[in-house]
């Protein structure tokens, strides 16, 4: 019986691997739709978003620190 469970257990595993890659590959090989393909995020409409997870808006804030840092040694420089 124990070793029902265990092969139960890993081909539920394997199953959803699977899965998981399937719908990964389908996903990246799914087109842009029409007038979507230059679609640019500004970071004033982002910064109206509420989520503070958002890779995008992680993104802006890296941006930012790193042009802050740059001044910064400008102004060393000077």
């Amino acid at each position: 019986m124990e070793v029902l469970y265990l092969i139960l257990g890993i081909g539920l595993i394997v199953f959803f691997a699977v899965l998981f890659f399937v719908t990964f590959v389908i996903n990246r090989r799914t087109p842009v739709p029409k007038g979507c393909e230059n679609i640019r995020i500004s970071e004033e409409n982002c910064s109206t978003c509420n989520n503070t997870s958002c890779s995008i808006r992680e993104r802006f804030d890296i941006d930012k620190v790193k042009e802050d840092i740059e001044n910064e040694e400008i102004k060393e420089e000077e």
